[in-house]
């Protein structure tokens, strides 16, 4: 397979060679111990005064154990706040809550909106269901507390990066078939979301950060067995699922070198002839992660494009509710 190199955007390059998995590492059985021991990547030092942060505990799901979620909520007093239950990323396999601390409260702040990250079991030691449950469980809380967290409950999104979007957009289902919680608005950043090799692999794609050794290993992981094959459930692969009508307004954003692009341009595609808004934003030269090799523009315009749709969308629910009392 020819080396994506030349097409990697000019500002990443530098951060790039000198990431720590540069030019490439997989992720397997024998690598996951070390990584899981060594000590997180340092987050930039951010200046939020007017957010608490503080651990809460959420009753299981489906008879599963209770789940610890991180709730940020700015301390002045509001109107009620929209919200968004976050999921980390990680491959399934990796990452915690806490990796996107000062993410969460940038956008806590920047929002002024309740934030409550899931640390979710993780793969290979808790499988589909229990990891997506997990999450399902922390919507629940989110939910059954909105008046002492003082959010608005319809103005309640969810929100994940790679392997935490691709639970987030099988939570959207999930939400969607129960039919207990509402979720308004679903944002999915390079989400994982097919456990299928395409037929024809993208020759410019998974070079670098997250490749398919290492994806093959996240699905085999969370799913018990090899992934691709028959009876997967939609659940933990939605791209498998067929009827993507009813899911909410959603954002998906990936790179234009990540190995989960033509996965998310045909899940994109596949919304939108459903009736779904969808929001899709392709990032030239970038690969699985880039904010991860550090601060450039191109990583600051997507944070950017972040915050604003999920400004728009917490304002047009807003509206609607407002509409709905009026009426």
């Amino acid at each position: 397979m020819p080396s994506s190199k030349h097409l990697v955007h000019p500002e990443l390059v530098p951060g790039l060679e000198a990431f720590p998995a540069y030019p490439a590492f997989t992720v397997d059985a024998a690598t996951l111990p070390l990584l899981r021991s060594a000590p997180p990547r340092p987050q930039r030092e951010v200046a939020t005064p007017g957010i608490g942060v503080e651990g809460r505990v959420a009753p299981g799901s489906a008879g599963g154990p209770d789940v610890r979620v991180l709730v940020y909520r700015p301390k002045a007093a509001s109107e009620p706040r929209p919200a968004i239950l976050h999921v980390h990323g990680g491959g399934y396999v990796l990452g915690s809550a806490q990796m996107s601390d000062v993410a969460n409260r940038v956008l806590a702040r920047d929002l002024d909106c309740v934030i409550v990250s899931v640390d979710y079991r993780l793969a290979p030691e808790t499988r589909f269901p229990g990891n997506l449950e997990d999450c399902y469980a922390g919507l629940k809380w989110l939910h059954a507390n909105a008046p002492a967290l003082g959010v608005d409950a319809s103005r309640v999104a969810i929100k994940g990066e790679s392997a935490g979007g691709g639970l987030a957009a099988g939570l959207a289902l999930l939400a969607r078939d129960r039919g207990e919680v509402a979720v308004a608005y679903q944002m999915l950043i390079y989400p994982m979301i097919d456990d299928r090799e395409h037929p024809e692999p993208h020759g410019y794609v998974g070079e670098f950060i997250w490749n398919r050794e290492s994806n093959r290993f996240g699905w085999a992981s969370i799913l018990g067995r090899e992934p691709g094959g028959e009876g997967v459930s939609p659940y933990a692969a939605a791209a498998r699922a067929e009827n993507l009508a009813g899911l909410p307004a959603t954002f998906i954003a990936v790179g234009a070198l990540d190995l989960f692009l033509e996965e998310n341009l045909e899940y994109a595609r596949r919304l939108m002839r459903a009736g779904v808004p969808v929001e899709l934003h392709v990032y030239p030269g970038a690969f699985h992660g880039f904010g991860l090799v550090g601060e450039t523009a191109l990583s600051r315009r997507a944070d950017r494009d972040e915050l604003e749709a999920l400004r728009q969308a917490f304002a047009a629910t807003s509206c609607k509710g407002s509409e709905a009392a009026a009426g």
